[in-house]
């Protein structure tokens, strides 16, 4: 698989939601990378998708994941793509990098589902979480085996600028310091 382009990538958040953040293990490490995405997919122009499993039972997204502006796709299945309004969100043609919870159910179910429709999927390990450490670990070996590529923010954030010529370069740089 090549280095993400960032004309052709789309940012999936996938249920960081309230109620359920406070059982994810290293749930803090996970939001602040996935906010880290968001603001460096902000500054280069990258689309964004965020999902909600069962928002009333588990709440909104986290405030510190800011929707506003993005499509939010409320589900009830795990796997996101049968959510009504999920892939035609998404580009056809954009790779999509992955980053939620729980990593062993509603992100593996649908990375799996995306992978199994062709689609090039990239699951950002450090912005990925689960209750248990060996379900987080499980689920991205599982997740690899099938064909998504498992990197982490920093790859995401310089492969999206690509070169330190980048107009946005230092702005993406300071949201790794």
């Amino acid at each position: 698989m090549p280095t993400i382009d960032p004309k052709r990538s789309t940012l999936v958040v996938v249920d960081f939601q309230d109620r359920l953040m406070p059982v994810i293990a290293e749930a803090e490490t996970a939001i602040a990378n996935a906010r880290r995405l968001l603001e460096g997919a902000a500054l280069v122009g990258i689309p964004v998708v965020f999902t909600e499993q069962n928002p009333k039972g588990l709440g909104r997204t986290v405030a510190g994941l800011p929707t506003a502006g993005h499509p939010v796709i409320a589900k009830q299945t795990f796997d996101s793509l049968p959510a009504p309004g999920f892939l035609p969100a998404l580009a056809p043609a954009h790779a999509l990098v992955v980053v939620g919870c729980e990593a062993h159910v509603c992100v593996c179910q649908t990375v799996l589902g995306l992978l199994a429709r062709k689609r090039q999927v990239y699951v950002v390990r450090d912005a990925v979480g689960s209750r248990a450490a060996e379900s987080k670990e499980t689920a991205l070996r599982r997740m690899e085996r099938h064909g998504a590529e498992i990197v982490t923010t920093e790859m995401v954030l310089f492969e999206w600028v690509e070169s330190a010529e980048h107009p946005k370069f230092r702005d993406v740089a300071k949201l790794v310091r």
